[in-house]
């Protein structure tokens, strides 16, 4: 399902209200409802974790395990994650960096996940459907929102 950008505002501001109110984020993170928005529990639910709906673990791929190359060279395994993805230059898609702290809008790892038209190649995860849900994205967009910080 693609959603345009005044709906996914709304949504996102209607699930910021609720997480700064302290409710349990598990109402929005569907399959994965331990997911926080800190770069931990975006590694252990996320790119390491297949969740309930079937939606692969991201370090399916990305990894370097066992000598693997991983695709756009990008390793997502815990503890290594951060150095991979926080002010880095996206291959295959000039002038784009993965993730800008503070601005998940203009984060192309975020225009990977929600398959927007502007991306090169295929939206992650390539073993989709099923995607990330809205949900989760809105996570990782607050992680981004937040600092993106290694914690």
């Amino acid at each position: 399902m693609r959603i345009d950008r005044a709906t996914r505002i709304i949504v996102l501001a209607g699930a910021m209200a609720g997480i700064s109110c302290d409710e349990k984020l598990s109402s929005i993170a569907g399959p994965t409802p331990n997911l926080e928005p800190t770069l931990s529990s975006i590694e252990r639910e996320i790119f390491n974790t297949t969740d309930s709906r079937g939606r692969q673990a991201c370090t399916n791929c990305h990894t370097d395990a066992g000598g693997r190359v991983p695709p756009v060279g990008m390793v997502l395994l815990p503890g290594r994650a951060y150095d991979f993805i926080v002010n880095v230059a996206a291959r295959g898609k000039p002038g784009a960096i993965r993730i800008i702290p503070g601005d998940p809008e203009n984060s192309y790892l975020v225009h990977k996940i929600e398959g927007r038209p502007d991306i090169a190649g295929l939206r992650m995860p390539r073993s989709g459907p099923p995607y990330l849900t809205d949900g989760q994205i809105l996570i990782i967009r607050r992680w981004i929102e937040l600092g993106a910080r290694r914690d």
